[in-house]
Parts: C-alpha cells; sequence; structure tokens
C-alpha cells in the first residue's frame, strides 16, 4: 500500500462488493446463492471443480484510512495500520504474556492471540460455529477486538464472522482481498459496510501493528493471486520474545513453495498446520524448514475429508510434538518470551516448554522439551515458587521425553526422546488409566534401556521379540480401553514425567 494512494476502507469495500457483483451477472449468479458447504470447504478436486476463475478480478490493495477515530489516540486518524516491513526492532517482553488460543470450531478455523489487553481474532470457524467462538472471546472477558482477520473467503473460515462482528465491537478488519461468489462471503461484507468497520487488505511484507512487543508479519499472499482460494490465505508469524508462531491458514504445497523462495525467515517454534493438515499441504521441505517444536492441527472430529490425512500426521509426529483440536480441544499457548505453556482443553494438562539446544536438523533454532502434568492448577504454581511438586524432573536430559502417540484399536505406546542427549530408561514406567496396568522399561534383552537422542520407541501390549526401538509388554490381553484411556509416563523415582490421552 502506498500512501500516495490514500482510499477509505468502505470506499474499497465497496470497490471489491462492485467486482463481486460484476462477478455475479457475468456468470448468472442470482441472488438466491447457496452455502453449500461441500463447494465451500477445502475438499481438494471437489471444491476447486466448482470455483470459477477469478484471476482477472484480483484486487491490488491501496492503502486504507481509518473513518473512525479512536478516543484513546493522541495523534491524528491513522491512514493505515499495515505498515511496511523493513528492519524490525522488537521490544523486549515484560509488561506480560501472549496467549494464542487455537479454539476448537470442528473442522474449521479460528484462533485468538491476546496481549497487554489487545486482541486479534483469525477466522470465526462455520456458520453454526460463531456462537461458539462469540462465547469463548466472552468467557476470556472480552468486549471488543482490536483486529479480526479473514484468511480466505471459505466457509470453514469466516461462516461464524457475522455472529463475531455483530456480537463485537471491531477496530480493524483484515481480508485477504480475493473476492468470493459465495453468500457467505456477500453477508460478511455487508456487515462489515453497515457497521462502518475499517476494512484493509492484507499486503505482502507488511506488518499488522497489533502492539509494538508484538510483531505480526504478512508472508502472503503476494501481489499476484492464485486461482485456489486457499493458497490466497493469509499467511501470519507472530513473533514474541525469543518465541514465534506460524499461521497458515489453508495455503498448501503451492504457497509453501513460494515462501520458500522467497527468503522468509519461516522457522518457527508453533506451526498451526496449514489445510487441516490435508496431504495437499505441509511438504517434507517445508516441515524442514519451519522445524516446529509444537504443530498444531484444527481439524473436525470424524470429517468426511480425512483430515489429517496419516502421511502429513506421521511427517508432522516426526519433526514436532502434534496437538489436534479434535483429541485435545481448544488449545492455549501462552508464552513469556523464552518460554511457553501449552494448555489443553479435553485433557486439562498444563505443559511448560523452554527453549533450549538445538533443532532435530542439527540448525541453530530452539528444541522445546515438554514437561507434562496431570493438572494446570497447584502443580504448576508450587514448582514455579521453587517447591517441589509430583510433576518434579530428576534431571534436565529427562524434560525432553514424553508420550508422542498412543494407539488404543491396534495396542501400542510410543515415547520420544527430543533431547540432544540419550536418556537412561532404567526404572521408568508406563501405566494406563487407573494404573490397571504398568510396564516397566527392563527386559530380557535389554538389562538396561536407553532412548537415544531423537530417538523413539514403540511399546506394543502382546508378544515379541525386543529391540532397540521396539518393545514388547507381554501381555496375553488388552491394555489399553478402545472408548478413551490415557498413558502415563513415571521416571524411575515415581514423578509423573508426560501423559497422553486418547
Amino acid at each position: 500500500m502506498t500512501k500516495s494512494g490514500k482510499k477509505s476502507g468502505n470506499s474499497l469495500l465497496r470497490w471489491i462488493f462492485g467486482i463481486i457483483f460484476v462477478i455475479i451477472v457475468i456468470f448468472g449468479v442470482n441472488a438466491g446463492l447457496k452455502d453449500d458447504q461441500a463447494a465451500e470447504e477445502p475438499l481438494q478436486g471437489a471444491q476447486q471443480a466448482g470455483e470459477e476463475n477469478l484471476a482477472d478480478t484480483q484486487v491490488h490493495a491501496e492503502e486504507t484510512e481509518s473513518n473512525q477515530e479512536e478516543s484513546n489516540q493522541d495523534s491524528g486518524p491513522e491512514e493505515n495500520n499495515l505498515t511496511d516491513n523493513g528492519p524490525v526492532t522488537r521490544e523486549n517482553p515484560g509488561i506480560g504474556n501472549l496467549t494464542v488460543h487455537f479454539i476448537d470450531v470442528g473442522q474449521g478455523d479460528s484462533i485468538l492471540l491476546e496481549y497487554n489487553g489487545k486482541t486479534m481474532l483469525v477466522d470465526a470457524g462455520e456458520r453454526d460455529k460463531g456462537k461458539v467462538v462469540t462465547a469463548y472471546l466472552q468467557d476470556q472477558g472480552i468486549s471488543g477486538i482490536d483486529y479480526v482477520v479473514a484468511t480466505h473467503p471459505h466457509s470453514d473460515h469466516i461462516g461464524g464472522m457475522n455472529e463475531v462482528l455483530n456480537s463485537f465491537q471491531v477496530k480493524h478488519f483484515v481480508d485477504s482481498g480475493f473476492p468470493h461468489t459465495s453468500k457467505t462471503y456477500e453477508n460478511m461484507l455487508t456487515t462489515i459496510d453497515e457497521k462502518d468497520i475499517p476494512f484493509e487488505v492484507a499486503e505482502e511484507g507488511k506488518e499488522i501493528e497489533f502492539d509494538p512487543a508484538v510483531d505480526v508479519e504478512i508472508f502472503n499472499p503476494g501481489p499476484e493471486y492464485s486461482d485456489d482460494l486457499n493458497e490466497n490465505s493469509i499467511v501470519l508469524k507472530v513473533s514474541y520474545g525469543e518465541t514465534s508462531f506460524l499461521l497458515m491458514g489453508d495455503a498448501g504445497l503451492e504457497t509453501e513453495e513460494k515462501l520458500m523462495g522467497a527468503g522468509y525467515d519461516l522457522d518457527s517454534d508453533i506451526l498451526k498446520v496449514g489445510h487441516h493438515a490435508s496431504r495437499s499441504g505441509s511438504g517434507k521441505a517445508f516441515i524442514s524448514s519451519v522445524s516446529p517444536e509444537i504443530s498444531i492441527i484444527e481439524v473436525g472430529a470424524g470429517n468426511d475429508y480425512g483430515h489429517p490425512h496419516e502421511e502429513v500426521l506421521e511427517r508432522l509426529q516426526k519433526a514436532s510434538r502434534v496437538y489436534r483440536t479434535d483429541l485435545d480441544g481448544t488449545i492455549a499457548v501462552t508464552t513469556d518470551g523464552p518460554t511457553c505453556t501449552v494448555i489443553t482443553q479435553k485433557t486439562g494438562s498444563g505443559e511448560v516448554v523452554t527453549g533450549t539446544g538445538t533443532s532435530e536438523n542439527g540448525a541453530d533454532s530452539p528444541s522445546i522439551p515438554i514437561i507434562t502434568r496431570e493438572t494446570e492448577s497447584e502443580e504448576v504454581k508450587s514448582e514455579e515458587a521453587g517447591e517441589p511438586g509430583t510433576g518434579t524432573i530428576s534431571s534436565s536430559a529427562d524434560h525432553a521425553v514424553y508420550v508422542n502417540n498412543l494407539n488404543l484399536k491396534d495396542e501400542w505406546v510410543e515415547i520420544k526422546n527430543r533431547g540432544s542427549s540419550p536418556v537412561l530408561l532404567e526404572g521408568w514406567k508406563i501405566e494406563d488409566e487407573g494404573s490397571k496396568h504398568t510396564y516397566t522399561f527392563s527386559s530380557y534383552t535389554f538389562s538396561s534401556y536407553t532412548l537415544d537422542s531423537q530417538a523413539t520407541v514403540t511399546l506394543y501390549t502382546g508378544m515379541g521379540t525386543d529391540t532397540s526401538s521396539e518393545l514388547y509388554w507381554g501381555s496375553e490381553s488388552p491394555v489399553w480401553n478402545n472408548d478413551g484411556d490415557t498413558a502415563y509416563l513415571y521416571d524411575n523415582i515415581g514423578n509423573l514425567i508426560a501423559e497422553l490421552e486418547r
């Protein structure tokens, strides 16, 4: 956006409206446009086949000028809240913590950022999830939103926007700028126009002025749009101190290649996985470039698309600790800059993560060992105060060992060591819920079992011959309850190190 081309947010919005109207007339779309979820959901093939080529109607964003003056501003009206992404001087964190909430909206996306009294909402799920998002924000004590970002016009990302826009005072709305001939998108634009909400178009290379201590960089879309709506998703990198989040929207392989070729600093601690972990994204080279410690998948349980796709899930699990809203519910990541705490809704677990060491590929980027505790409350508080708790860890090397996966049906549990040093597991234990079954790491094959750095070991319930990567419980009957169970990992002095609920 250039400062010479001033245009109000509402004028730009009406321009986009005009383009949409022309498209509707040209393609014979009448006023009875339907919200066909199958056409708007991000399903490869079916979705793209139902969408018209809008390349000739690309919107090139000009700088917008807010026509609403904020009562607490000392200076004149802002021309634009998207700034040039030049050399960054990041303020040291210290005012508080940044919390990023990955809200469980089923098969869709909705992300809330909170810092120093400021809020940003990225997407709002399907139409029937608008009330869910609104209720969640209200539960956080939020009455107004500084920024609302619509990554792209698919209904599983903007369907709930009208509910949000009608429930909260919104200061700025940021859109991908690519028009769409759906009733959902049209209704959203109508509400923005009626409420006179300042409307801005995301522009690659700019930043959103969320807070001086928090960098919010726009990596996508670029000046030339793709024919695929997903590839026009707004991609944001959010950085606070030493911790960074990469929010991919529904961007896939095409965007990943573009970002890698553009030379962006993709290295991030927390990755919001693109397109619900569909095989259309999360390529091997891209995951290596990001080198996430934590990957978060927003996905609906039992969805019709088979998300997350198995090969993508395996790729992510090899590189990071994976969280999923279908299994973990809403996931909140709070960071003070150098450390993070992950709280999951369904498990109620609090996981403290600290940036130390090197990444899996050996680069000088943070590696985040994870300590899992039974609850987020008294245990965490007592340890922060220096008091011993049930989650106390016996040595720093142990912090990196956690339960990476649990398969209830096929009866196996996987343990991983993400640390830079091997960990002796002799005397450690795996237990199921209620401690009905216990396995102790000691076998006839391995008198003392050591889990090497970056290695995993799979513990099977039944009979078999132990190897360095596969161990066997020796049980003649199933251990894990297929209706739901939890694997608990204890060290050799009985401290709870990690847990995973399925």
